[in-house]
């Protein structure tokens, strides 16, 4: 049987949600980013109960929607790619979420606005900006490196994306005592 839960955006969260399972007990085939298959063919609804309880917890959703599993798929990609891989200038998005998802762009691009008021293009910008904020609050790579691990054509390019989203310049940000950051599933 697979499942498909939201928020699994790293490694830990993999490992999180195999011991979760294993603690109910269900018996866990594969676990990966957003989807888990598990050996028991149906569960009952205490155990889905429980399972929901449980995955809750740890801030993990199940999901059941078809249209929100497609949706859930955009952002763990997004998030793995940019924040797990390493990005090259000119990252042609619309093809590596329409190969991965076997859809075309179009509908996705419609579907996910429609369910999250915002684009899958702006939703990329947010999360790069959030990894601009912590490759800064690391301080061990300056402006320029960061721009172009993240993708980004120029420095001067993250910068103006940078300010349109937090407010601030990197370099304003940088200054702060206590940078603040989002959590990716939030965003």
């Amino acid at each position: 049987m697979f499942l498909h839960i939201k928020n699994m955006v790293c490694p830990r969260c993999i490992s999180a949600v195999r011991e979760l399972l294993l603690k109910l007990p269900l018996h866990p085939v594969s676990v990966e980013l957003g989807q888990v298959e598990i050996e028991e063919k149906e569960l009952t609804p205490f155990q889905f109960q429980e399972l929901d309880k449980k995955l809750e917890e740890l801030g993990f959703e199940r999901i059941e929607d078809h249209n929100k599993q497609i949706i859930d798929k955009i952002k763990t990609l997004v998030v793995q790619k940019i924040h797990h891989e390493r990005l090259y200038q000119g990252f042609n998005w619309s093809k590596y979420l329409s190969d991965n998802l076997n859809q075309d762009y179009k509908s996705l691009s419609h579907l996910f606005s429609a369910f999250e008021g915002m684009t899958i293009e702006q939703y990329i910008i947010k999360q790069k900006i959030e990894k601009v904020k912590e490759l800064i609050a690391y301080q061990q790579l300056n402006f320029s490196e960061i721009a172009y691990k993240i993708g980004y054509s120029s420095p001067a390019h993250m910068s103006n994306q940078f300010r349109k989203i937090t407010g601030m310049t990197p370099g304003d940000f940088k200054k702060l005592r206590k940078p603040v950051r989002n959590t990716i599933d939030k965003l």
